[in-house]
C-alpha cells in the first residue's frame, strides 16, 4: 500500500516557462519524450509574442487527465494556464520514477532516452539533473521510504566501495587479488628456470598457466573490473588468443617466415610477466576512473559539464596504466634478461583495458568487435604465411614478409592492437562520458 505525500512546493510548476523554439519540420523533443499518448502531451507553438509556450492538459492526480481536455489534449497556443509539463513526463516514465532509489537513476534514464539540458528547458528546468530531482521528489513513496531523507543528485557522494566495514573486502579486491596473477607468473618462471626438461616440466607449465588464468578470472569477477554481465564467448576467445599471441606469436611468425618452425620457437617470457604484473595497475586505474566519475556526477549541474569533466579523467587513467605497464615490462625484461615487446604489449594492454571498461559500464558490441578484429588480423597474417607454402600460393605471404622484413615480427600485433585500441578509444570517450554509464555505484 502506498501513501501519497502532501502537496508541496515541488508539486506546482517549479519555474516559469522558458522559450523553446523548434524549427519547421523538426520533431518536438518534448513530445518524443513525453509520448504522443501520454496525459498532458505537450504542444509547442507560437505565442502572441512569437515565442513558444509549453502547456499541458493534465489532471490533478497521477492518473490520466480527465475532463474537458482529456488525454493527449494540447493546450492552446500561447496559453498561459497552469500547465504541468513534468507530470506528463512522470507518467511516461512512471515505472522508473517508482523504483528509483536516487535522482541520478532518473537523470541517467532520461539521458539514455535522448534528453539533453536543452530539451529540459521545455519542462521548465535548466538541466536534466534538476528535472530528475523534481521527478524523484514528486513520486509517491512507500511508508517505509517516508522516514528516509530525500536523496539529492547533488549531495555529497557516498563511498563507492561501501562503508568502513568493507575495508577487508576493499583490500582484497584492490591489492591482494590484482597482485596474484603477477606473483603466480613470477613463481612459475622461477620454477621453470630450475626444473629439468621432461614430462614434469610440461605438466608444471600447464598447471602454472591455468593458475595464472584463474587468478586473472578472479580479478575480473571482483572489484572495479567486474562486469554486470559475463563476457560473451567471442570476447573470451579473442582475449585468450591475443594474450597467447603476445607470448608465443612473434617467435612462431618469425620462424614460419624463415621456413619453420622445425623446433620449439622462443617464448616471450618478459611480456608474459609484464602483462601479469600489470593487472594491479589496471585495477587501480579502473577504480580511479569509476570513483572519480561517480564523484563528478554528484557535483555536476548538467550533462555537458559532467562529460567535460569525465573525458580528461578517462584519458588520465589510460595514460597512468600505460606508463605503469611500460615500467613493468621494462622491469620484467631486466629481471629475465630478455627485451620485452613494448609496442605490441603496450597496444594490447590499452586495448584490453578499454574493452574491459566498456564491458563494465554496459557496452558489449563494440569491445567484442574490436577484440575479434585484432585477433582476426593476427590469425590471418599467420595463416597467410603458412598457406603460402602451398603450390602457387606464394603471393599470400608477400605482405607479411615485407612488413616483417622492414619492422620485425612485433609489427603485426602492434598494428593490429593499436588500430583496434584507437578505434575503441573513439567509442569509449563519448560512451563513458555519459551519466547513464555511472549510475550503479556497486562495490567497485
Amino acid at each position: 500500500m502506498t501513501t501519497h505525500h502532501a502537496p508541496g512546493p515541488l508539486d506546482a510548476p517549479s519555474r516559469p516557462a522558458q522559450p523553446a523554439h523548434t524549427g519547421p519540420g523538426e520533431p518536438d523533443p518534448v513530445r518524443s519524450l513525453a509520448g504522443p499518448g501520454a496525459p498532458g502531451a505537450l504542444y509547442a507553438g507560437p505565442g502572441p509574442s512569437g515565442d513558444t509556450a509549453a502547456g499541458s492538459a493534465s489532471g490533478t492526480g497521477d492518473s490520466p487527465a480527465q475532463g474537458s481536455g482529456g488525454p493527449g489534449t494540447a493546450a492552446a497556443p500561447g496559453g498561459g494556464g497552469g500547465g504541468d509539463p513534468v507530470k506528463a513526463l512522470m507518467h511516461r516514465h512512471r515505472e522508473l520514477c517508482a523504483r528509483a532509489v536516487d535522482p541520478l537513476e532518473i537523470a541517467a534514464a532520461l539521458e539514455a532516452h535522448g534528453m539533453t539540458d536543452r530539451t529540459a528547458a521545455h519542462f521548465r528546468h535548466r538541466d536534466v539533473f534538476s528535472l530528475a530531482e523534481e521527478m524523484y521528489a514528486r513520486v509517491p513513496r512507500h511508508c517505509s521510504d517516508r522516514s528516509a531523507p530525500p536523496a539529492s543528485a547533488h549531495a555529497a557522494p557516498e563511498p563507492v566501495a561501501g562503508a568502513a566495514a568493507a575495508g577487508p573486502s576493499r583490500l582484497l579486491t584492490l591489492v591482494l587479488l590484482p597482485a596474484l596473477p603477477g606473483a603466480l607468473c613470477a613463481g612459475l618462471l622461477a620454477g621453470l628456470a630450475q626444473a629439468p626438461p621432461g614430462r614434469a616440466r610440461t605438466l608444471a607449465v600447464v598447471a602454472g598457466v591455468l593458475a595464472v588464468l584463474s587468478a586473472v578470472q578472479l580479478c575480473l569477477r571482483h572489484g572495479p573490473l567486474r562486469s554486470p554481465r559475463p563476457a560473451g564467448v567471442a570476447v573470451r576467445l579473442a582475449t585468450l588468443w591475443l594474450l597467447g599471441y603476445a607470448v608465443l606469436g612473434d617467435g612462431l611468425l618469425d620462424a614460419a617466415v624463415r621456413g619453420g618452425p622445425d623446433r620449439l620457437w622462443p617464448v616471450d617470457t618478459a611480456t608474459a610477466l609484464g602483462l601479469a604484473l600489470a593487472m594491479w595497475p589496471a585495477v587501480l586505474c579502473a577504480r580511479l576512473f569509476t570513483g572519480g566519475a561517480r564523484r563528478r556526477l554528484a557535483r555536476s549541474r548538467g550533462l555537458g559539464e559532467f562529460a567535460a569533466a569525465t573525458r580528461p579523467l578517462l584519458l588520465a587513467s589510460l595514460t597512468c596504466y600505460l606508463a605503469a605497464l611500460a615500467g613493468l615490462l621494462a622491469l620484467a625484461g631486466a629481471a629475465l634478461g630478455a627485451p620485452p615487446a613494448l609496442g605490441g604489449a603496450g597496444a594490447l594492454g590499452a586495448l584490453l583495458l578499454l574493452a574491459r571498461l566498456l564491458l563494465v559500464h554496459g557496452h558489449r558490441a563494440t569491445p567484442t568487435v574490436a577484440l575479434a578484429t585484432a585477433a582476426g588480423v593476427e590469425l590471418a597474417v599467420l595463416c597467410s604465411v603458412l598457406a603460402s607454402r602451398l603450390p602457387g600460393c606464394g603471393f599470400l605471404a608477400v605482405p607479411a614478409e615485407t612488413l616483417i622484413e622492414v619492422c620485425g615480427a612485433e609489427a603485426v600485433p602492434t598494428l593490429a592492437c593499436a588500430v583496434a585500441a584507437f578505434a575503441l578509444l573513439g567509442r569509449a570517450v563519448p560512451a563513458l562520458s555519459r551519466a547513464s554509464a555511472h549510475t550503479d555505484p556497486g562495490t567497485r
